[in-house]
């Protein structure tokens, strides 16, 4: 047997390359002193993560797979604002359709920051778009960079506070973005070869397990192949929920931590706040998914 199915996974990573604070290097050093036994790295609408990583050369105890996560548009039946996140597994970083339209989601979030930048000065806080791009450094600028500089500047005692009272959705400071459709995100996925997963469920507030199936097999119609059961945040009642729905609509189950380094300090990867754990048997799972996949390219 191969150690590594004695380890965990994590298939839930941000780097530096979205709103992680440590570099797709640092990760997979990270992720060998863990001892895990394969990740992925899913930064927001980039798959540059991935990029660097693969450049830096995987290490060979650890499984390595291409990711993104997309953020889309609700369902127009679904009814809550905010972005609805899509990720995206085993991807072809060359594909033209996938590259061009992650161009146009970066774009908007550049456009997007300025915007945020005037609210806040509109509030009474002092700070420039400068700032920010100090701070990001080459990273693709967000929300979470924005609350950094709040943080340091001492307007706010935590990212989360950042967030719950000036940046979150329907904040003072809160400005909406481009999204595309999530027909769209499943579409640009499989094109590159990939299959999408529906991020966090629970983070979707629904709280009827019927509405939440609805979603589920709409989704699967157009294309959705997996839910990420496994999530620290997810409640035990809900992660045996998404399984079981998983397993009834014969979707596949992944697992990761969502990881972003300081940024989210209680969220260690691999295990989350300690006790968090998904099987190397998932990743086995969907790898044959995508190897069934790439045969038929």
């Amino acid at each position: 047997m191969d150690c590594r199915e004695k380890r965990g996974i994590d298939l839930h990573i941000h780097s530096t390359a979205s709103d992680g604070t440590l570099t797709p290097a640092q990760i997979l050093d990270l992720a060998q002193a863990q001892l895990l036994g394969a990740i992925a790295i899913t930064d927001h609408d980039t798959i540059d993560g991935s990029k660097e990583a693969l450049q830096v050369g995987i290490p060979s105890s650890l499984q390595f797979l291409t990711g993104v996560e997309l953020s889309a548009a609700p369902p127009p039946f679904l009814r809550r604002s905010g972005s609805f996140h899509i990720l995206g597994y085993g991807l072809r970083l060359d594909d033209d359709e996938l590259n061009q339209t992650l161009l146009v989601l970066q774009q908007a979030r550049e456009n997007r920051n300025p915007a945020i930048i005037e609210r806040l000065g509109r509030l009474g806080f002092d700070m420039t778009l400068d700032e920010v791009v100090e701070m990001v450094g080459e990273s693709q600028m967000g929300r979470p960079h924005i609350a950094r500089v709040m943080l340091k500047k001492g307007y706010v005692h935590s990212i989360d506070e950042a967030f719950d009272l000036y940046l979150g959705t329907g904040k003072p400071a809160y400005v909406d973005k481009y999204r595309i459709s999530c027909r769209r995100a499943l579409d640009i996925i499989r094109g590159a070869g990939g299959i999408p997963i529906l991020a966090h469920p629970y983070l979707l507030s629904i709280k009827e397990a019927a509405e939440l199936e609805t979603l589920i097999v709409s989704l699967k119609e157009i294309g959705l192949e997996g839910i990420e059961a496994l999530y620290p945040e997810h409640p035990p009642q809900a992660t045996a929920l998404y399984q079981e729905l998983a397993d009834r609509h014969h979707l596949l189950i992944t697992g990761g931590t969502d990881f972003h380094g300081s940024l989210k300090p209680e969220i260690q990867l691999g295990i989350g706040t300690g006790d968090f754990r998904v099987p190397f048997a998932l990743y086995e799972r969907l790898n044959n998914r995508l190897a069934r996949l790439s045969a038929r390219f």
